[in-house]
């Protein structure tokens, strides 16, 4: 026999309706605290973080550069404080790049598929300068670089300080054409090795290189930024690749035969093209294990460094300006990071990560990690990235001693002198080091 009262599904259609009432009424609307509640983001690194805000999407970088963090997203650039986490500002723009440091910071924006870009300021957005006829810029701690051509196969290159208004050069670059453009097109360098949860573009801007090269129509360009011109003019070969690092040019030769890739390294002296060093066998990992042993990336490793692979498989890390050993590892030990100072070694057995000075030429410190750690070098940190459990730790490079950890799942996004910003999601947040500086 059917009850006459009043059914729990009876109840919760009714108590909804006068939820509803009310709030359209202007008499009590709870759903915006509601919802408030739904959306709130779980603390990134909570106890750590001296502030964590949300940002208004998935960055594609983001960097520290004095009192400010620079967001970079596909559309648009954000500017927050670096204190308390509030925005400063917002900008249209396809792309974006911080030059300089500190006082002389500036942001360099643009878009895609149009010449010209503006240099802004960190703190308040405004411009300082604006650029109407450039292809592509190159943003570094003390100087922009940008290319402008004009015509076909006629290129121009000038530098600029960050917060200058005249250039310090200008170079003529023919035979270039309209194959670079936007922020940061790559060049014939070295390529840091990644780490899974650490951006490639943590360390900020770095210094401007004493030579770089500018690839064209076959060609490479090789430009000496300190007196502003062209010294020489390379064409690699079908089985060559060249890169720039140390104030070397490196022709990396390799030839398939005998179902394996054999290896050859000339580093050249501009503008005289005498051969410095010269290394038979040694595999800079230019090109995949395929039988054509096509190259088509650049050496790892620092500007000044690269790691490379001997003939028996074990890894090597060599000075670029004389061809030095700087280390000459072991069976299954492996390089995590390397910059001009350091380099991140994990053993064979990838329970430790050793940390060598170059200058020193020895180990400086050690540390236990486990199997699934990866890590990174910047110019104030190194970030070791732990598996399980989450964890992220800054350690000064110098010492080993731990500058700020933190349980999280987020990832580091930059790495500024006082400090980490990690991002997960679309949250934000800062940690700023303990008492003792990285050196």
């Amino acid at each position: 026999m059917a009850s006459g009262g009043p059914t729990p599904k009876g109840v919760a259609l009714v108590g909804l309706v006068t939820v509803i009432v009310l709030a359209t009424t202007g008499v009590w609307n709870p759903f915006p605290g509601i919802w408030s509640w739904i959306t709130r983001s779980d603390p990134i690194a909570e106890g750590v973080s001296v502030w964590q805000t949300a940002i208004g999407g998935s960055p594609q970088s983001v960097t520290i550069t004095g009192g400010a963090v620079v967001v970079e997203y596909r559309t648009s650039i954000e500017a927050y404080g670096l204190t308390a986490g509030v925005r400063l500002w917002k900008s249209d723009a396809d792309w974006a790049g911080v030059a300089g440091g500190d006082s002389d910071a500036v942001v360099v924006v643009g878009r895609l598929l149009t010449k010209g870009y503006e240099v802004l300021d960190p703190a308040t957005g405004a411009v300082r300068r604006k650029d109407s006829a450039a292809t592509a810029v190159w943003t570094y701690a003390d100087a922009i670089l940008d290319l402008r051509c004009p015509e076909a196969g006629e290129c121009e290159l000038s530098a600029w300080e960050p917060r200058g208004s005249k250039p310090l050069w200008t170079v003529a670059t023919p035979g270039i054409g309209f194959v670079l453009n936007a922020s940061n097109p790559d060049l014939p360098d070295t390529r840091p090795i990644g780490a899974d949860r650490v951006d490639g573009r943590a360390a900020g801007p770095q210094p401007l290189p004493a030579l770089l090269g500018l690839p064209g129509d076959g060609k490479v360009q090789i430009i000496d930024t300190a007196q502003g011109r062209v010294v020489q003019t390379r064409t690699p070969g079908r089985h060559q690749r060249v890169a720039v690092a140390g104030g070397r040019v490196l022709t990396v030769t390799g030839e398939a035969r005998d179902g394996t890739c054999y290896y050859d390294v000339v580093a050249h002296d501009p503008p005289s093209g005498r051969a410095v060093w010269q290394r038979a066998g040694l595999n800079l990992r230019t090109a995949d294990n395929g039988s054509d042993c096509k190259q088509e990336r650049d050496p790892a490793g620092g500007s000044d460094v690269v790691l490379g692979v001997d003939p028996v498989g074990r890894q090597e890390l060599i000075a670029a300006h004389d061809g030095r050993d700087l280390w000459h590892g072991q069976a299954g030990q492996s390089v995590l990071a390397v910059d001009n100072a350091y380099a991140l070694i994990r053993s064979a057995d990838k329970k430790t990560v050793s940390a060598r000075s170059f200058s020193r030429g020895s180990v400086v410190w050690r540390r236990t990690v486990g199997s699934g750690a990866s890590a990174a070098l910047t110019p104030y940190t190194a970030i070791i990235a732990e598996a399980k459990p989450s964890r992220i730790v800054a350690l000064s490079p110098r010492t080993g001693g731990v500058l700020t950890e933190a349980r999280t799942t987020a990832k580091v996004f930059a790495a500024g002198p006082g400090g980490l910003i990690l991002v997960s999601g679309r949250d934000m947040a800062y940690l700023p080091y303990g008492s003792s500086p990285a050196r």
